[in-house]
């Protein structure tokens, strides 16, 4: 079988020029630290130069807060393509903006902010239509065309197939369109809060819209990290009459179990298409896949996956198409990749299944967080388990990508000798 992602790393195919440049220009005398690859397995906090703004429509900001996400540990075992060792990492970020470009006009100096994990431009016919995660503007990938057919938008510290732009696991960021891809946070919002309106809390909403979760509703989710979680969370504010979450982490069952009152399957003890078959003989409404594209479980995938025969296993998908109702929907918000072998096609044309995916157009949906935030019903902060700092992060991907500690979700502060502190950004 050829696999269309086998030989990216030997068939480099350059990059497009962006209306704005992907990677901003480098302080000559600054300096700063950050996260940053070194193969597979292998981060380092390094000593950097600062960025500096590269267009009129750029901020910079120091970074307050910061985080290791779940999808970051693709980049860390090595198996997402394009990853060049000194990409400096992370996607989900919050902080002061420091310098403000001439055309930036919704986002001024000492404005405390949160970033859109996903770069949009603002102004093109997806973005227009709020489907800022398919922006054809801000990513160069020559290859992401090549390979998927079109490009989707520029992703922060997230490798050279999303474009290449440095992440937010560090002491500065240059943010590009920064009107589009900033959200000033209301005071009243912590930081263990704002910071995952970046990624994780629209991401998992995004999830239930594309499973349509509805009032009255049985939801299955494969997969209890921290977009697992808060999707099991947002299914509950939706209406779910019960939601189902499938993992074999014991703190990540006991969190579901215990903060969200959820059922749970351990599917290392428990075969979860059985389980569920028993409980809901006819189905369940939705099933939404929150784990990705890594975790073979049969013997026939994994040797696939091992001989490089396919990049992504389908056995995760196979157990949410075979447990959902005929007309049921399944969303995808796991990271995959490239192709599976023994998809079941089959069962998705016969039993009339809706099948959607993607990368959540995250500023389409801050307004609506938000004001689930504000009233209380969502609170996040319940993922969190593990608190740091920058210095952290290398040993803290390591027992993270173990299982190590209970590890659910990080949160990152930078080291307080190399940060500005607060009063001293704030005090305008």
């Amino acid at each position: 079988m050829k696999n269309a992602l086998a030989n990216l790393e030997n068939h480099a195919k350059g990059q497009r020029e962006t209306e704005s440049p992907v990677k901003p220009q480098e302080s000559q005398h600054e300096t700063m630290h950050a996260i940053v690859w070194k193969g597979s397995k292998s981060v380092e906090w390094a000593e950097v130069p600062k960025p500096e703004l590269s267009d009129p429509r750029d901020v910079l900001i120091m970074i307050t807060a910061t985080t290791i996400c779940g999808s970051d540990l693709h980049l860390y075992s090595g198996n997402i393509p394009t990853m060049e060792e000194g990409d400096i990492l992370g996607h989900e970020f919050m902080g002061y903006v420091t310098e403000v470009g001439g055309q930036v006009t919704k986002v001024k100096k000492y404005d405390r902010v949160v970033v859109a994990f996903n770069i949009a431009c603002g102004t093109c016919d997806w973005c227009k239509r709020k489907e800022f995660s398919g922006c054809q503007v801000t990513n160069p990938s020559i290859l992401q065309k090549d390979t998927y057919g079109q490009r989707t938008c520029a992703i922060f510290g997230y490798s050279h197939l999303t474009g290449g732009v440095p992440g937010g696991q560090s002491e500065y960021v240059r943010v590009p369109f920064a009107d589009t891809n900033c959200l000033v946070l209301p005071s009243s919002i912590p930081d263990e809060v704002g910071l995952f309106l970046s990624d994780v809390i629209p991401t998992a909403y995004w999830g239930t819209e594309m499973a349509e979760v509805k009032k009255g509703d049985v939801v299955g989710v494969w997969g209890l990290g921290p977009v697992g979680l808060l999707v099991c969370k947002w299914a509950l504010i939706r209406g779910a009459k019960m939601v189902v979450g499938i993992d074999c982490v014991k703190e990540r069952l006991a969190i579901a179990e215990n903060k969200l009152g959820i059922k749970t399957i351990n599917f290392k003890e428990q075969n979860p298409v059985e389980v569920l078959n028993n409980w809901f003989p006819t189905g369940i409404d939705c099933g939404i896949e929150c784990s990705g594209f890594e975790y073979p479980s049969t013997f026939r995938h994994k040797i696939e996956m091992a001989l490089g025969m396919e990049s992504d296993t389908a056995d995760i998908l196979t157990e949410i198409i075979t447990s959902v109702r005929c007309f049921g929907k399944v969303s995808i918000l796991g990271v995959y990749i490239g192709e599976c072998n023994h998809f079941p096609i089959g069962a998705v044309m016969e039993k009339g299944l809706t099948l959607r995916g993607g990368q959540s157009p995250t500023q389409r949906y801050w307004d609506v967080c938000l004001d689930f935030i504000k009233s209380g019903a969502m609170d996040p902060s319940f993922i969190v388990t593990t608190r740091g700092t920058l210095k952290d992060a290398p040993e803290l991907y390591e027992k993270f990508y173990k299982h190590e500690e209970g590890i659910v979700k990080v949160f990152l502060r930078p080291d307080p000798e190399d940060m500005t502190t607060k009063a001293e950004v704030a005090g305008h």
